[in-house]
Order: structure tokens, then C-alpha cells, then sequence
């Protein structure tokens, strides 16, 4: 198994609106960035992901697991991008807000610190672990 991170601004797509679509869960579509589309192309079913509130919020809120594999992006005809699917699992006890992630000096080179911007990012095995613990969230 593998971990993710998933950003979204909540005013477009926020945690209630991912656990709204229940087990069926939601295409992670719009991504338009060669590296986000190729961690995406990587995932594979039961990867288990962050899901985290940018812009205002910057905060780990919940956890989602890919139950849909890589298929073509629905809101565009170009054959280049494509997404997964994911569904919500469980809210984080704690919210870990992305200063936290900062202060904490085991997660100095987790991709969120090194490459903020990038939609949807990959996250070690113990870097997971840790902003597990930080949460409150029994993984």
C-alpha cells in the first residue's frame, strides 16, 4: 500500500462534500500538472491518502482510500489527463494544520513542505505514520 496527499481549496471541494458522495466516492478530476496526473497514474486500489484544505485552512482534515483506478479525466477530452477515484474513510480527530507539519523536524522533507503547491502528492510510510499520530488518527 501507498500513501497520498490530496489538496483541495474547501470552497470548491471540502471534506463534507467528499463524505457526502459516501462508498461511491469522487473522480479527483481537473488535475492539470504532468506530476500530480503521474502520482495518480501510480496509485492502485486501497492507497490511502491525506485529504488536505488548502489556501485559507492548510490543515490535514480526513482520509480517503483510491476505489477507483487511473481512467480518463471526465471534465476534459484531452487524453493526457486522467484521475483516480477516492472516498472518504474517516475525519482527522486533530486537524493538522501545515505550520505543525513544518515545526516538526522528522517531516522536513515530506512533499507538502518541499512542494506546496503540487495537488496531489506522494507521502512515505512514516511520514504518514507521524502526521497520523500528530491527529489523533489510529491508522
Amino acid at each position: 500500500m501507498a500513501f497520498w496527499l490530496f489538496k483541495s481549496e474547501p470552497e470548491t471541494w471540502s471534506w463534507a462534500m467528499q463524505v457526502a458522495r459516501g462508498d461511491a466516492g469522487e473522480a479527483w478530476d481537473g488535475v492539470r500538472n504532468y506530476l500530480a496526473r503521474n502520482n495518480m497514474r501510480a496509485m492502485k486500489l486501497g492507497d490511502l491518502g491525506f485529504f488536505y484544505h488548502s489556501v485559507k485552512e492548510k490543515r490535514v482534515v480526513g482520509v480517503v482510500e483510491v476505489c477507483g483506478e487511473i481512467a480518463p479525466d471526465p471534465t476534459t477530452e484531452d487524453p493526457r489527463w486522467e484521475c483516480v477515484t477516492i472516498r472518504a474513510v474517516a475525519p482527522f480527530p486533530n486537524p493538522v494544520s501545515l505550520a505543525e507539519i513544518k515545526a516538526e523536524p522528522r517531516l522536513a522533507e515530506m512533499a507538502l513542505v518541499r512542494t506546496s503547491r503540487l495537488s496531489v502528492q506522494p507521502v512515505t510510510p512514516e511520514e504518514w505514520r507521524i502526521v497520523c499520530e500528530m491527529g489523533g488518527y489510529a491508522a
